[in-house]
């Protein structure tokens, strides 16, 4: 069971204020790694990964559902996040979750591009965008669908597919975002033997879409 932002914040501080976040000076830490990016428009492109906890999306084929329960991880300084990102040698941070719009991200994008770090995103578009961005990938859930002004924003355009109806999903938010942000659909895991041919025959009859695959996982690294 999944909760919603409010209460896990006050689960986790027992209190609705924010300023336990020190205006984003502290954020929830899952884990982070210097890894490949294995999905989407950057595949292949090594990264240090920044995974924050706290999601009240719940999407059932998650699997980052460890990520979910902020009580279970630590509020770490950002200037020590950014220092092990810098010290990694990587140009490149990929901020993910979770779903870290849920955080105040300014202090987190300025002080790594300060440093001259590219910054990708991974959200939902659930919520309001904090933070400056070099990349925005969004990738829409139905239960919490993106917020409109999220949509122009967009570079990449990822959605999952595990059933056939989900291809009229990934339609209706194509049609928000700006024409050359990059489309694809990436067949949820569980599922990928049986999808991955439906979304292949889609893609051939609809050629503006590609197809992300969770390469990371074929490679077998984080």
């Amino acid at each position: 069971m999944y909760l919603c932002a409010t209460h896990t914040r006050q689960m986790l501080y027992r209190t609705q204020d924010v300023s336990v976040f020190e205006n984003g000076r502290k954020l929830p830490i899952v884990e982070e790694f210097y890894t490949l990016q294995g999905e989407g428009y950057h595949t292949g492109k090594p990264a240090y990964f920044i995974r924050l906890g706290g999601c009240d999306i719940g999407c059932s084929w998650c699997d980052t559902k460890f990520s979910w329960n902020p009580a279970i991880h630590p509020l770490v300084a950002v200037d020590e996040i950014a220092e092990r990102a810098v010290q990694s040698g990587c140009g490149a941070v990929v901020v993910t979750g979770g779903e870290p719009l849920i955080y105040p991200l300014e202090y987190l994008t300025g002080t790594l591009q300060n440093a001259g770090i590219e910054l990708y995103l991974e959200t939902s578009g659930a919520y309001p965008l904090s933070g400056k961005w070099n990349w925005l990938c969004l990738s829409p859930k139905k239960k919490s669908p993106p917020r409109r002004e999220i949509f122009p924003l967009a570079h990449e355009l990822k959605v999952i597919i595990q059933q056939v109806e989900d291809f009229s999903w990934a339609e209706e938010n194509a049609a928000l975002v700006k024409s050359e942000c990059m489309l694809y659909l990436q067949p949820e895991w569980s599922r990928y033997d049986e999808i991955l041919p439906e979304i292949v025959a889609y893609v051939k009859k609809n050629i503006r879409w590609r197809i992300s695959l969770q390469a990371h996982k074929f490679m077998k690294i984080p």
